[in-house]
Order: structure tokens, then C-alpha cells, then sequence
């Protein structure tokens, strides 16, 4: 099996530190196979919409959903949809960040869903994000992405605490903090020390006049930060208004192994899946024309914290987007709405990482239900809903499995273990839409530093894309409500 697609996979997640960076990377996906960008603010009766179209829609930037309309599509046909989501744990930087201690330049974060704190330590950090500028009284959303190490959270020395080894513990809030520079080495540092001391802030670029509701982010974050910021923007401090700025590592994801079968890189939970959805989507383009469905991708922000946000899973975002083309008349004359009836015919593929058995923990993983890398891609189940997965969905997966020639597994929790979810028991409830989990196998899952299988990236997008390709025609035979 060729290696290529894990390399893309592989730039595109080092293009990706964050979801707006993800749903950039997306961006550059669609429309380069020829998708038209459309905007939730106007009305889509403008954009005409037609059958063998390619479109997608974005919102806050962060989430994004993608669709293709077949070529032989009915009013009240089945939507079949890939869900994933954009985010992943990390580190934010804190409102007012601004930290010195026993000489050093720091920087206070906050803790984004359930990372593996540790990871993080003693790693080469950088920052990226979503910076807003004033541009002559518009104020305008920017990329940011430095590409050097800046910042990084120390250990603290075997010889000053010998039970490191035992048992690693720390204070999240105390003791989490990086690093950016020392005081007495930073110029800007050094002044904003001098001016504190006499009682004035020389710091703020404003007018002294001016009223500002909230400190200027040049007063609430360390100015040499702020000037980084700014010199890669290209932009003058004192523009810069606002920002949604995360810690990621600066090393980059790499393919690896002996015989380059693993993935090493940060952000695999869930970039993975929103790579190969979009893939998946992009190739099944190429039988559009004979296609009777709607294909879908819908990948989403916040679901590491719960996806209740107006842009996570548990939003009217997808609801939106459905809604408004279950009222399109792809064939002319009055519109109609279909929504429940296209509803009650269409199904979703929830995607997110699954956990590949791991050698040194055997006994953490249910007796024989263990998936493992470059094995391809699993099937999630769980008794209590935890994954949406049911057996006329295991069919469905399984006769696109045959077509796409993709080898599945199977993963259930052990009943003494704790088990995650994902949006697909989000989505199903709010759409009463059919849904399967399933996702990759990969070890490490929520560290800075994952490991996945090079392997299985091309058979998880060739399953995506003989699903939009098939669905329709498989979903005519697998009965569920008819006993």
C-alpha cells in the first residue's frame, strides 16, 4: 500500500495546529477540487444550487460542512454524511497572560478538554491561532502560525525530587506555566518593569484620552509576545484588538517506524478523520453524475469539551444547512420541504480515533475485541450509547467495506473501564438521523504527541468514498423498520 496519502495526511496536520487552521486546510482541499464557498448570511436561493454541485459552508471559522449534490438526486432522497471534529486538547493562553517569576518571562494558559498534562512537558511550544486586527476601522480575523519554538514548561530536576519517577504530580495552575524568556534579557520586559515602578504604563500604544472597556491586549500580555505576534501578522501592536491564541508543538509530525508504518504527530484525534472525510468526498466527485443522494462532511468545533458551542455538534449548525437544502427544488417550480423524510433516509458516520491496543498495557483492553494499527478501521460499540452504533449500521458498513475492499475491526471497553464518546450520539439524537461510530486505531490518545498507523489513512478515505459513492443504493436493502 503507498505511503503518499499518509504524507499529505502528514503536511496537512502540520498546516493544522489549530481548528481555524484545519478548516483552512479544508478549505484549500475543496476548492481546489472545484467546491464553491457559500455563507450562512445570505440567502442560498442567491447562490442557485444544483444538482452535480460542490459547496461547502463555514462557521466562526472553526467548523465547517461540505456537500455535493448527485447528479441523478430526488427531492426526499437520503443524505449520507461523515461527521468529525476540528479540535483537539491543548493549552490556551489565558485573557491576561501576563506572568514574571524568579526572573523569567511566563505565560499563563488554560487548560483546553482532557489533555495528558504531562506531555507537555519539556517540549519545544509555539503559539498559534486567531488574532483579530483593526484594518482602518474593520476589524479583521488573521491566521496565526509561528513557526519557531517559543515557549516551554520545564521539569523540574531528578535531583530535587527523586520520586519524579514514581509518580509525576503537579499543580495544573502553578506548575503548568511555560516559559517565554528571562526579564533581564528582553528589552520591552525591562522597560515595562521600569514604568510599573514609577506609577505610569508606557506599554499601551493608545491615545491617552481614548476609553477602552478592557485593557489593550499590549497591557494584559507580555509586549515582547505581543510584538512576535505583530511582526508575523505584519502588523502594527497597537491593531491587534483581540485573540484566540493555543500552545502546540513546534516538532513536526513525521512518519515513522522501521518501515515508516506509524505516524508520529500531534493532533490525530481528530484531524485524521476530517482529512479523510474530505478526501473521501473530493474522490467521490468522480461519479457525481450518476449519484442520487447527497453527500456530506460535517466536522466540527468543541466536541474535546462537550460540543454544546454555536459551532460544536450539539449546534444548529448541521440542522441549518439541512434544513435549508431539504427547501431547495433541484428540479424547479415551488419549493418544498423535505427534511423529515430526507432525514429518515440518510444516515451518518460519526469519525473519531478509536484506541489501538497498546503492548505494555494488554490487560487496560477487553479480552478479544482489540484493535490494532494498520489493521483498518474500527467499529465502535458501546452497550450504553456512549457510540451510536447498531446492527443495520454494522451492515450497512460492512457491504461498503466489501466494495471498498477495506478490512474492519471491532472495539468494545472493558465493563471495569470508563468509555469516551463522540458526536455521533449528539447528532443522532438531534436529527433522529442513523449513526455509526467508528474511527482509526491510535496509541497515546489526548498526548501533545500521538502515534497512529501510516497504513490505514488511504483505507479510512476509500471507505468514505464508496460510501458517498454507494449509499443509496445499499441503504434500498437493509430493512430496520420493517419486522
Amino acid at each position: 500500500m503507498s505511503l503518499e496519502l499518509a504524507q499529505e495526511f502528514v503536511d496537512f496536520v502540520n498546516d493544522s495546529p489549530t481548528p481555524y487552521h484545519a478548516v483552512n486546510s479544508v478549505k484549500k482541499m475543496l476548492t481546489g477540487a472545484g467546491f464553491t464557498e457559500i455563507n450562512e448570511r445570505q440567502n442560498w436561493n442567491d447562490y442557485k444550487l444544483k444538482k452535480e454541485g460542490k459547496y461547502f459552508v463555514t462557521r466562526n471559522g472553526s467548523s465547517l460542512v461540505g456537500f455535493t449534490v448527485g447528479g441523478k438526486f430526488q427531492n426526499g432522497n437520503g443524505i449520507a454524511i461523515v461527521g468529525a471534529h476540528t479540535d483537539s486538547p491543548c493549552l490556551r493562553i489565558k485573557p491576561i497572560s501576563k506572568r514574571t517569576k524568579e526572573g523569567f518571562i511566563q505565560v499563563g494558559v488554560e487548560q483546553y478538554g482532557g489533555l495528558i498534562a504531562h506531555s507537555w512537558f519539556d517540549r519545544d511550544l509555539s503559539i498559534a491561532g486567531r488574532v483579530y486586527v483593526n484594518e482602518n476601522g474593520q476589524f479583521v480575523p488573521k491566521l496565526l502560525k509561528i513557526d519557531q519554538p517559543l515557549l516551554r514548561i520545564p521539569t523540574l530536576a531528578i535531583h530535587l525530587d527523586r520520586e519524579v519517577n514514581q509518580k509525576f504530580e503537579f499543580n495544573k495552575e502553578e506548575q503548568l506555566v511555560p516559559i517565554a524568556g528571562q526579564v533581564a534579557c528582553d528589552p520591552l520586559e525591562k522597560e515595562d518593569a521600569a514604568a510599573t515602578e514609577s506609577g505610569c504604563c508606557k506599554g499601551e500604544k493608545l491615545n491617552p484620552e481614548e476609553f477602552s472597556s478592557v485593557q489593550h491586549v499590549i497591557s494584559r500580555h507580555s509586549k515582547s509576545l505581543i510584538e512576535v505576534i505583530a511582526k508575523d501578522l505584519g502588523v502594527d501592536p497597537s491593531q491587534i484588538e483581540d485573540f484566540e491564541l493555543v500552545l502546540y508543538d513546534n516538532q513536526k509530525s513525521v512518519l515513522g517506524g522501521l518501515n515508516k508504518e506509524f505516524i508520529f504527530s500531534a493532533r490525530l484525534d481528530n484531524l485524521t478523520s476530517c482529512f479523510t472525510a474530505t478526501q473521501g468526498l473530493i474522490d467521490s466527485t468522480k461519479t457525481l453524475s450518476e449519484q442520487r443522494g447527497i453527500n456530506l462532511i460535517s466536522l466540527f468545533d468543541h466536541e474535546e469539551i462537550g460540543s454544546v458551542s454555536a459551532q460544536g455538534a450539539d449546534s444548529t449548525f448541521l440542522p441549518d444547512v439541512i434544513t435549508r437544502l431539504t427547501k431547495v427544488n433541484f428540479d424547479g417550480g415551488e419549493a418544498t420541504d423535505y427534511f423529515h423524510e430526507s432525514m429518515a433516509k440518510s444516515f451518518l458516520l460519526s469519525s473519531d480515533m478509536a484506541h489501538g491496543v497498546h503492548p505494555n498495557y494488554p490487560t487496560k483492553y477487553e479480552a478479544v475485541n482489540r484493535p490494532q494499527l494498520n489493521k483498518g478501521p474500527v467499529i465502535k460499540i458501546n452497550a450504553n450509547q456512549r457510540y451510536a452504533t447498531n446492527s443495520p449500521g454494522i451492515v450497512l458498513l460492512k457491504k461498503t467495506a466489501d466494495i471498498a475492499r477495506v478490512p474492519l475491526q471491532l472495539f468494545v471497553v472493558r465493563n471495569d473501564s470508563p468509555c469516551g464518546s463522540t458526536i455521533g450520539p449528539i447528532l443522532s439524537a438531534k436529527l433522529g438521523i442513523r449513526t455509526l461510530d467508528l474511527g482509526n486505531p491510535q496509541l497515546s490518545m489526548h498526548s501533545v504527541r500521538e502515534t497512529g498507523g501510516s497504513f490505514d489513512i488511504e483505507p479510512l478515505t476509500n471507505l468514505f468514498a464508496k460510501f458517498f459513492e454507494n449509499y443509496v443504493t445499499l441503504d434500498e436493502k437493509i430493512l430496520c423498520d420493517h419486522l
